[in-house]
């Protein structure tokens, strides 16, 4: 767990996902919230959810950044021979 944290917490990664976070995320509160923001609903529910929304892409962006990040380092340590095999 602590190896995942020290990717997670590199600039580049951070960097990463929050472009991702805001761009994915805007795109899903326009799609999930669009409506209901048009009417006015602001209830602590519905920015509690607004929120999640976009904070979602950014823990996918960042998982993705880490899970290829540890897999590259494994694949520097491991002989030639398996680096290509799937």
């Amino acid at each position: 767990m602590r190896e995942w944290f020290y990717y997670a917490s590199r600039p580049r990664v951070m960097k990463r996902a929050l472009k991702f976070g805001v761009v994915v995320g805007l795109i899903l509160l326009v799609i999930n919230h669009g409506a209901a923001l048009s009417e006015g609903d602001f209830s602590s529910e519905r920015l509690l959810r607004m929120v999640l929304t976009v904070m979602v892409p950014y823990f996918v962006s960042t998982s993705s950044s880490v899970c290829a990040m540890k897999e590259r380092a494994r694949e520097e340590q491991s002989p030639s021979s398996e680096k290509n095999s799937f």
